[in-house]
Formats: structure tokens, C-alpha cells, sequence
């Protein structure tokens, strides 16, 4: 009997702004081995807050600096493949991240695409329905 792989924690930032003319925007990034629309999110740090490695994985993805919630708006559940070909059941809670700015160059800017792009149409890009759904609960929260 095979048994159940371990469901993994993830911690994410589901980055957003305000255009000048007040228009959310949410941005997302590539992931890097299929190209898939997706928000910086990354693996546990010993010692590292959630909320606060949210932000780190912002800055190292996609150049992104700015204020983090301290609570998730709420987590969603993917399958992550990994390179021996076996599945991690991954459960990423996800934290609210108001962009201030983006860096000129950041770590992974050659591993990754970002772009911005309003809450519906984001929420169309990315594949997993229960992020598509923390999309649209944070533009609901800034109608």
C-alpha cells in the first residue's frame, strides 16, 4: 500500500498595487521549470516568520519591495512536481503584499517573467482555482 505523501507548507506573497488612476493591479511570475503564471512563494526558514519570508521570496523573484501583511488572506493547495519525477502535496499560505516598488535587477530576474495585470485577468492565468479565488477575494477587499 503506497503510502500518503506529506502535505508541505509553502509561503507566498500575492503582490499588488494601485495605479495612479487607483486600478488594482496584481503581479505574477513565471514559475521556473514550466513557465506557469504563479506569485513568489517559497519553502520554510528556521527562524524566518512566514509573512516575512513571503516577502523575501518577493524580493528574490520578482524584484519586489514593500509592506507584508502579518496574516494570510488564506492558503491554496497545489501538487509541485519534483525533478525525481515524484509529487509533493503543497499547502501555501498566503500573505497580502502591497508593491511599493520594483528593483531595477533582482535575483532570478533571468529565470522568470513578471508582469502586472488586473485581478481578473490574473486570476484567469494562474491554473490552481483556490488561488485564483485569493485573487479575487483581495480585489473584492479594494473595490
Amino acid at each position: 500500500v503506497a503510502s500518503k505523501p506529506a502535505v508541505i507548507r509553502q509561503y507566498a506573497a500575492l503582490p499588488y498595487r494601485r495605479t495612479k488612476k487607483g486600478v488594482l493591479e496584481v503581479l505574477l511570475v513565471t514559475s521556473r521549470e514550466t513557465r506557469r503564471w504563479v506569485i513568489p512563494k517559497g519553502w520554510p526558514i528556521s527562524g524566518v516568520a512566514p509573512h516575512n519570508l513571503a516577502a523575501l521570496e518577493a524580493m528574490e523573484e520578482a524584484g519586489l519591495l514593500g509592506k507584508i501583511a502579518d496574516k494570510p488572506i488564506g492558503s491554496y493547495r497545489y501538487d509541485k512536481k519534483r525533478s525525481d519525477g515524484s509529487v509533493v502535496h503543497c499547502t501555501v499560505d498566503t500573505f497580502a503584499f502591497e508593491v511599493e516598488q520594483q528593483m531595477p535587477t533582482w535575483p532570478e530576474q533571468d529565470e522568470r517573467k513578471t508582469k502586472w495585470f488586473a485581478p481578473e485577468e490574473a486570476a484567469a492565468k494562474v491554473q490552481e482555482p483556490e488561488l485564483r479565488d485569493l485573487i479575487k477575494r483581495l480585489a473584492k477587499q479594494f473595490r
